[in-house]
């Protein structure tokens, strides 16, 4: 397993490099790999957990919407401009549930978990430079 205090720790120190000192983007660059992984080693454990993946898709829907305006002459002379109405394609995200495979999505997660612990040493070196190159 990942040593969770490991990846929590540098999860942390990513956290506060998004206030942007010159040391917190050092310590970002250095752990991004880390965190995209993190991130995909908890979407692939909830899957497990439920048995199930989202997916997302797009979806159109048209809606009405104002377009101009149309000139109307009354016989009496009078003239008229009235909203012209048209319809626009509007795309919206939603999820479904997708089947998984358990023994594939365990052996993705179990790959996940490997790179995560051969990343780590590095990224803990990396973030000791980020410290002395960027005192605060």
């Amino acid at each position: 397993m990942v040593p969770r205090l490991s990846v929590l720790a540098l999860a942390g120190l990513a956290f506060l490099a998004a206030c942007g000192t010159p040391q917190e983007q050092c310590i970002n660059r250095s752990t991004r790999e880390i965190r995209a992984l993190q991130k995909l080693l908890d979407e692939t454990e909830a899957n497990l957990a439920r048995g199930y993946a989202w997916e997302d898709y797009e979806v159109v829907r048209w809606e009405r919407d104002i377009c101009g305006t149309v000139t109307l002459t009354q016989p009496d002379g009078t003239v008229i401009e009235r909203p012209r109405f048209c319809m626009r394609p509007h795309s919206e995200t939603e999820q479904r549930r997708v089947a998984i495979d358990p023994v594939s999505e365990a052996r993705k997660r179990d790959g996940l978990i490997a790179k995560i612990k051969a990343l780590t040493p590095q990224a803990e070196a990396n973030i000791a430079a980020c410290k002395i190159a960027y005192p605060e």
